[in-house]
């Protein structure tokens, strides 16, 4: 297999136990302020919390793309109202998701990581605000579904995480999933968000869920912004992102 052969390692290796976790080409170990290792070259390396997970919570992950898949498939309407639009499935996918959301929030807490990854708490403190606003008012369930659409986009920033990781970006996988994953990143991230963002200026200057919720998605309307300038700085115009950074935040650096 030549090359790509620690690479393809490295990625079943990630898939196994917790307390297993060994890759070819980087051997980690956690510190306080994220995981410390060698890689292949002997030089030494720093990733973020985020880079390694429990089986469990790509489980849970697995689990929130099927749920999405399924409440689409059974009330496809909900792409489209919005507002008052519900289904079983649907408001299950919705408790689902606010829940990951609390339990990566501790674990980002107890884990002491606040400080390196202040952006995930801001963004997940935002999702729950919304999500659980949906969950006990039983409305706009509709438009944390569409939300959830970004799980799709996640597949291939996953794997173009894990490729970073083991530097691998001379592979033609990596170049190939590169162009794909801008396409996915439109079509499931900024997309969606345009169009609930659209769909959410009817409530400016009301005193309804439906304000509050808009200034919620105008905030994660900065955060995705920046991310996908990040994102392509970072694979289309690498010589201008600092080397700093790609020690840091894999996801979209």
């Amino acid at each position: 297999m030549g090359k790509s052969q620690p690479f393809f390692e490295s990625f079943l290796s990630l898939s196994v136990k917790w307390e297993n976790n060994s890759c070819c080409s980087c051997n980690v170990r956690r510190t306080r302020r994220g995981y410390m290792g060698e890689n292949s070259r002997g030089l030494r390396c720093r990733t973020d919390r985020r880079v390694l997970s429990p089986s469990s919570q790509k489980d849970s992950k697995f689990k929130d793309e099927a749920a999405l898949a399924l409440s689409v498939w059974q009330t496809p309407e909900m792409l489209v109202e919005i507002e008052t639009a519900w289904s079983l499935s649907g408001y299950l996918l919705v408790c689902f998701s606010a829940g990951y959301f609390i339990h990566d929030t501790v674990d980002i807490v107890v884990s002491r990581q606040a400080r390196a990854s202040w952006e995930y708490l801001v963004h997940h403190v935002m999702a729950m605000g919304a999500f659980f606003s949906g969950i006990f008012w039983r409305s706009f369930v509709g438009g944390g579904v569409l939300t959830l659409l970004v799980e799709v986009s996640n597949i291939f920033l996953t794997i173009r995480m894990m490729m970073k990781i083991n530097n691998a970006q001379h592979l033609l996988l990596y170049r190939i999933n590169k162009y794909v994953n801008l396409v996915m990143y439109f079509l499931f991230r900024l997309a969606p968000q345009a169009y609930l963002t659209y769909f959410f200026l009817q409530y400016a200057g009301q005193r309804t869920q439906g304000t509050f919720l808009l200034g919620i998605l105008l905030m994660l309307d900065i955060m995705i912004i920046i991310y996908f300038s990040r994102l392509l700085r970072s694979d289309f115009c690498p010589d201008r992102v600092p080397s700093r950074q790609h020690k840091d935040k894999f996801l979209t650096e």
